[in-house]
């Protein structure tokens, strides 16, 4: 297996492009690329060869993505309801 710093570099971009179109936001996608390679340095014994090493990052990132959604809907949700009590 490489070391994580070869895999960061050889899969830094693969990832967050990946995550770019997910958010479609630059600052957000490289925001969660970071965290995605700190979770898998973390997480590394998980790693079991099965897949592309490419591919176990993806999940990574996919999962951080639901997690970054989940925790804003929540925002946007309290904030709408302030709105809606505001404007009556």
């Amino acid at each position: 297996m490489q070391d994580m710093e070869q895999i960061y570099e050889q899969y830094f971009e693969t990832v967050n492009k990946y995550l770019f179109c997910l958010t479609r936001n630059n600052d957000i996608s490289e925001e969660l690329t970071q965290e995605t390679f700190y979770k898998a340095v973390k997480k590394i014994n998980t790693y079991n060869d099965e897949c592309k090493i490419s591919v176990w990052l993806c999940q990574i990132a996919k999962h951080l993505w639901y997690d970054y959604c989940k925790k804003n809907k929540k925002v946007i949700n309290l904030d709408e309801k302030f709105l809606e009590i505001r404007i009556r």
